[in-house]
């Protein structure tokens, strides 16, 4: 179902947390609305895939972030070579420095931010999943997040999530995204216009040397 080119690049555009009619995602896999329509008609029998009606239009997006996450670490899979023993990443550039992965951030900063969140004792490994400490909770809520109001929420609280071009975890589910969310509102990062890449501003530098003691 995931090998199929152009459904391969069609679930990787709807990476970037948004829905996309047919004909978007058929331009962005270069194929008909006729194909682009039979390959997400089988996602969506597949439940990899959900569409929700709005006026005339009909948008596809992923089902659930698990989903999503699922597909976003099967890229970590790539460039393994014959014995399996050394692991090609992928050379820095803007998309693997910062990008979001879903609605959280991911690539080398991300990656970073989740390792100082370890080292700081903000969070610790618990199985596969983060767990927030108590001095944490106090750091989250200094940068705006409330963990009160995410535990609430019907979806995974803080787990890893294997990134593609790092090739370690960074911080998913629903503290992931109101941590990248907090950082937006904040202006740390910003969102560059019609890309997945995330950019980081001065002021983000300054907060995450302050804050987490991260030179970025």
């Amino acid at each position: 179902m995931l090998g199929d080119k152009s459904r391969a690049i069609i679930l990787w555009n709807l990476l970037d947390g948004r829905a996309y009619t047919a004909t978007e995602l058929a331009t962005s896999a270069n194929i008909s609305l006729q194909s682009a329509s039979n390959h997400l008609k089988k996602l969506v029998s597949a439940n990899i895939l959900s569409v929700e009606k709005q006026g005339r239009h009909r948008y596809f997006k992923f089902t659930n972030d698990e989903v999503a996450q699922v597909i976003e670490s099967m890229a970590s899979l790539i460039s393994i070579d014959n014995d399996y023993k050394k692991i090609k990443t992928p050379k820095l550039n803007d998309f693997t420095y910062a990008r979001t992965c879903y609605d959280h951030l991911a690539g080398n900063l991300g990656v970073k931010i989740t390792t100082a969140l370890l080292t700081n004792k903000i969070i610790k490994i618990s199985d596969k999943n983060y767990v927030v400490t108590k001095y944490g909770e106090e750091w989250f809520n200094e940068v705006g997040v409330s963990i009160n109001a995410i535990q609430q929420k019907k979806r995974s609280f803080a787990h890893q999530c294997l990134d593609w071009s790092e090739r370690k975890h960074h911080i998913a589910g629903a503290l992931g995204a109101s941590l990248l969310e907090a950082m937006i509102k904040k202006d740390w990062l910003r969102k560059k216009p019609n890309s997945r890449e995330i950019i980081i501003t001065s002021i983000g530098r300054i907060q995450l040397k302050n804050k987490l003691n991260l030179e970025v």
